[in-house]
């Protein structure tokens, strides 16, 4: 066994200064603009791709990051810098994933570089799973994927919501009910290629925080894709269902592939919200540094000083949480008592906690635009939401304790 150790090797150092010089330099100062405009930052997008941050050559590498910090420290540097942009850029990620995990290494090569296009022509991907009556009940999802045998076809009908660069997307990738029978164990994934007819873009969302990155309904109107389209092919997706349909008969639990993949995601959102929190704290720490009332800095004041003591010890908790999840999901460990889900919990409930302390330290200044605490809070919002809201993470984490 090699030394135990939570220092960052001398290559990781080198890419979180990196992205952190991006972060300040390139992200922060356009993070209020981009917020104002409620629209997809392209030129930051295409900065990001001609640096090689915009890509699936990067992801990969700290995807495959043996001691599993690659791509929390990606996430942490990134939303350190602005949530909103950072979501754009990470976003299309979330399709990547789902084609990597399910996919053909055929459906790899060909869609996950469409996703991405190039530097001179950066696209966009997204994945689409939310309805508007099945956001975390998965099992109520009501988007149809029908087979026409006769064109080797599937025939798509729904409506996604809440689709991070829904409609502006080179590639969709669709998650479907092929067996409404089997509940959610019924549910397979589809790549919608680019200009497929039926396809189109359903509301846009004006959201509360992370402006910069869009989010929108995703309307399928007999929207037609080849056999080939079907993540993983139909060989697989009928052994699946027919193991599904056994265990249902003898009334075995099938475990929900969409689920154990948000399971293992949550660490990755953590450290997104590590990120928000770290840059509210740090705007706080420095302000009541300088801020002078009845003659000494802010900081002086027990209150304020004790604040930002439990502020920075909550955000390196929150942390260490987000490591040692995203160290054992790379080791293989299983997440026996929901590690995963206690990241993510612990995590996002920091980062609205810590955003608003940074507010109330900043006093009147906080609650302006001319500080940034006050859109760092608005985006902390999303952290106890997206991807398995704080009461799915406690019910997960809870039958975990169960067991």
């Amino acid at each position: 066994m090699g030394e135990f150790t939570l220092e960052l090797n001398e290559d990781q150092k080198q890419v979180r200064d990196w992205l952190h010089g991006f972060a300040a330099d390139v992200m922060r100062p356009a993070a209020a603009e981009w917020d104002e405009r409620e629209e997809t930052p392209w030129p930051i997008i295409q900065e990001a791709a001609k640096l090689g941050i915009y890509s699936l050559d990067f992801y990969a590498q700290q995807f495959f990051d043996p001691t599993g910090l690659g791509i929390p420290m990606v996430m942490e540097e990134l939303f350190w810098g602005d949530a909103g942009i950072a979501l754009s850029i990470v976003g299309t990620g979330l399709a990547a994933v789902g084609v990597l995990a399910n996919g053909t290494e055929e459906q790899i090569g060909t869609w996950v570089p469409q996703m991405y296009g190039d530097a001179n022509d950066v696209k966009v991907a997204a994945f689409c799973s939310s309805e508007p009556d099945a956001g975390s009940d998965v099992a109520s999802m009501r988007t149809r994927a029908v087979y026409d045998e006769a064109k080797d076809e599937w025939i798509l009908n729904g409506t996604k919501t809440w689709a991070t660069n829904g409609g502006i997307a080179n590639v969709h990738v669709v998650v479907a009910v092929v067996d409404p029978g089997l509940g959610s164990k019924g549910h397979a994934s589809f790549i919608v290629p680019p200009h497929t007819p039926g396809l189109s873009q359903g509301q846009k969302f004006q959201k509360h925080g992370i402006r910069a990155s869009h989010t929108a309904e995703v309307v399928l109107e007999d929207v037609r894709v080849p056999g080939s389209c079907l993540l993983g092919g139909k060989d697989k997706l009928d052994e699946r269902l027919a193991r599904a349909r056994e265990k249902a008969k003898s009334g075995e639990r099938v475990k929900n592939a969409a689920m154990a993949t948000f399971e293992a995601s949550r660490p990755a959102v953590g450290a997104m919200a590590v990120g928000t929190a770290r840059a509210a704290y740090e705007v706080a720490l420095d302000y009541a540094k300088t801020r002078v009332q009845f003659g000494r800095p802010i900081i002086e004041n027990q209150g304020v000083a004790f604040q930002l003591a439990d502020m920075a010890t909550q955000i390196d908790a929150a942390r260490l949480l987000v490591w040692r999840a995203s160290w054992m999901a790379t080791a293989g460990k299983p997440f026996t008592a929901a590690e995963g889900s206690m990241s993510k919990l612990y995590a996002s409930e920091v980062a609205k906690k810590v955003t608003a302390q940074a507010i109330q330290i900043l006093g009147g200044n906080g609650y302006t635009r001319e500080y940034p605490v006050e859109r760092m809070h608005r985006d902390a919002a999303i952290y106890t939401i997206f991807e398995g809201t704080s009461e799915i993470q406690r019910m997960v984490i809870s039958r975990a304790l169960a067991k």
